[in-house]
């Protein structure tokens, strides 16, 4: 299986002038893979293998001239010990190779805690997330959309021999809960921690209220903040925070709650794909497939997301905001294949508050086609990435 990452062009620019290349991501998001088909002839070391830490730990200046001798030089699973990035900083400066450094990590906090202490201004930083859409489709992978909201987008799912999608997704939340959580020491009882994943996953595409989900879990406000964190920080969830232009509205403070992979969502959830059509949670699931895909759209193009949500206190809403520059782009999330008449309702209601531009509106849904009509865009949900590319 060879599927292009839309995200190595931008290395390989990037290559030309940064000395160090970090590659932050999910575990199974292909950061390895990518590092590997975009550098070839670098050699490869990854300190999640006990003896390579070891090496590293033990004698860390020895280690790095030992796997520096050739054209450069991958270091996979970094965060496993930051601390080397005190010593990678001194080869760095005494040094003048671009791109010979590459780095890659899936715990998002312990990287660039490091990073922000140690290589400031030597480093170019790029987010991996799984497979997008249209990497999908170029590869003529993309299945019919139940099937691809219940399989998701981790790149092992996509390869010819793996045929249990549930079993891999369970494993997935197995290793992820002894591996990365386990290592945080942060979360004492994994069974409860795992309990509060699947409460989550019951809350996607909802209001967050950190007080209901803590009262569930049977756990403090406080635990359910630090545990939202992890989360977010592995790559697991992402919140959405609210648009803050007033338009002279009480408008929602809170986040909406989000997974990065649909497919990871129902798992938790245990919907099967053939229920997906008429689960309450559809809609919930079927807007944050799209939204993570805007957010793929951003990272894929080694750009900050600017996405947000817009609600008031009377539930006037849109369900996605981009800030492109000066402009704003509105985007509304249905989940029926049929294109209804009130589609466009929030969306009007929003341009006419802030006095924007129709055109720059659009619905998102799970039909199949894409149409541009006086009140806005009517774009298919495999053609999200249009979006960004268009406006941005």
């Amino acid at each position: 299986m060879n599927i292009r990452r839309l995200l190595a062009d931008s290395l390989m620019q990037a290559a030309k002038g940064f000395k160090v290349l970090a590659i932050l991501g999910p575990r199974q998001s292909g950061k390895t893979t990518l590092a590997q088909t975009t550098f070839p002839d670098y050699t490869y070391a990854s300190l999640e293998d006990p003896e390579t830490l070891l090496r590293a730990q033990q004698d860390p200046r020895g280690f790095l001239h030992d796997v520096s001798q050739g054209k450069g030089v991958i270091l996979d699973e970094f965060q496993k010990f930051p601390v080397l990035l005190s010593y990678l900083q001194g080869i760095v400066d005494e040094t003048h190779r671009p791109g010979f450094f590459v780095l890659t990590g899936s715990q998002n906090f312990l990287m660039n805690q490091a990073i922000t202490q140690t290589l400031a201004g030597r480093i170019a930083i790029f987010t991996l997330l799984p497979l997008s859409i249209c990497e999908l489709a170029q590869a003529n992978l993309l299945k019919d959309l139940n099937q691809t909201m219940h399989v998701g987008f981790y790149p092992p799912l996509y390869l010819p021999t793996l045929t249990q999608v549930e079993l891999w997704h369970a494993s997935y939340i197995q290793t992820y809960l002894e591996r990365d959580v386990r290592d945080l020491k942060l979360v004492v009882d994994l069974s409860l921690f795992q309990l509060f994943v699947r409460l989550c996953a019951g809350r996607i595409g909802q209001v967050l209220n950190v007080t209901s989900l803590a009262n569930d879990c049977g756990i403090s406000s406080n635990t359910a903040n630090a545990w939202l964190g992890i989360l977010e920080a592995s790559y697991i969830i992402f919140l959405l925070r609210p648009h803050y232009k007033n338009f002279s509205k009480r408008l929602i403070k809170s986040p909406k709650l989000y997974f990065y992979d649909v497919g990871l969502a129902c798992s938790l959830l245990n919907i099967a794909p053939e229920q997906l059509s008429t689960h309450y949670l559809r809609g919930g699931l079927f807007e944050s497939m799209v939204i993570a895909e805007l957010h793929k759209s951003f990272y894929n193009r080694s750009m900050r997301p600017s996405i947000y949500f817009w609600r008031d206190h009377v539930g006037h809403e849109v369900d996605c905001i981009i800030e492109g520059g000066l402009k704003l782009i509105p985007i509304e999330i249905k989940s029926g294949k049929t294109v209804g008449g009130d589609f466009f309702d929030g969306l009007s209601y929003w341009n006419k508050l802030a006095d924007a531009d129709s055109t720059n509106a659009s619905v998102v849904y799970a039909g199949d086609q894409n149409t541009k009509g006086n009140k806005g865009n009517i774009v298919a949900w495999n053609n999200v990435d249009s979006i960004i590319s268009y406006n941005l």
